[in-house]
């Protein structure tokens, strides 16, 4: 398990901080849900009830720092494409606490941390796609300050993982799906460099990691493919989803395991990825509310 929380928010090996339990928060199946439930990424089955966001919301973004779980952004049922964010203890069941502001109201964004700082980027506001890149402290609340910008404005399932240091955001749409991988380093402020692209032009998709490997799955084709974060360079195929292709889906990890839930305009499936072995998902259990365009995040 390379979960191992110290001072400053990340394991002596550099991975980010990562957890046993997946969280995912919102979505929707027609009308919007507020909901958030979790699993034990170790231990398949259905998820469990957690706790409530403040109100039903959809197309947000989740992180964390493997004790607070982050969702940001989305479209809001009070608001309309909202700027809040919204925190949970993920360790303890219960409802999300105002955490601050995005610098910008958008929905349809990505987020990954480093294990103390959170980064939000792309997404689409009230006058379209953006290129935005925000950040925050996990551990204190407030509202998020610019990074800078994606190489490429884009919005609909832009999907983000980290290596602890690099944080890559992956595919997404822009006029078009797109095959485009960029990144940062998360803890220098700057514009994202061109990465490499995925093995298909695809949005809607998801991220996970294991500290060095990130994979992509899923979107608008049945595709999963991986990289090596800290080695620039094209995606390659890593297998296909068990159900066949899913758009709009959220994933999380343990730090082994890759798990990804929901999506296709309501689906309930869970299922799971060794991350260190390519090879296609199996079946994990089903979320207890079928949703898609869902957040989530990992920790415990």
């Amino acid at each position: 398990m390379l979960w191992n929380k110290i001072a400053g928010g990340v394991t002596p090996r550099g991975y980010p901080v990562i957890g046993p339990r997946g969280v995912f928060g919102g979505g929707n199946r027609g009308p919007k849900y507020n909901n958030i439930d979790y699993i034990t990424i170790a231990t398949t089955g259905n998820s469990i009830d957690f706790g409530d966001l403040f109100t039903p919301v959809t197309d947000n973004a989740g992180t964390g720092d493997g004790s607070r779980g982050v969702f940001g952004g989305g479209d809001a049922n009070d608001v309309g494409i909202t700027n809040r964010m919204e925190y949970i203890t993920i360790a303890t069941t219960g409802n999300a606490l105002d955490f601050g502001d995005l610098t910008l109201a958008r929905r349809a964004l990505s987020a990954t941390s480093n294990g103390s700082r959170g980064v939000f980027g792309g997404g689409f506001s009230s006058t379209g796609r953006v290129s935005n890149i925000d950040y925050i402290t996990i551990a204190t609340t407030g509202n998020a300050i610019d990074f800078g910008d994606l190489t490429v404005a884009r919005w609909w399932g832009v999907a983000a993982t980290s290596d602890g240091s690099r944080a890559v955001f992956g595919g997404g749409y822009t006029t078009t799906f797109t095959n485009i991988i960029d990144y940062i380093a998360i803890a220098t402020l700057g514009n994202a460099i061109d990465f490499g692209d995925l093995t298909s032009a695809r949005g809607g998709l998801a991220a996970v990691s294991d500290g060095t490997r990130g994979v992509f799955f899923g979107g608008n084709q049945n595709v999963i493919d991986y990289i090596t974060i800290a080695t620039t360079g094209n995606a390659t195929d890593f297998g296909d989803l068990v159900a066949g292709q899913r758009i709009d889906l959220a994933g999380a990890s343990d730090g082994t395991r890759g798990v990804f839930a929901g999506g296709n305009d309501g689906s309930n499936v869970i299922d799971y990825i060794t991350i260190a072995t390519p090879s296609n998902s199996v079946d994990f259990g089903d979320l207890g509310l079928g949703r898609s365009i869902t957040a989530a995040t990992s920790g415990g």
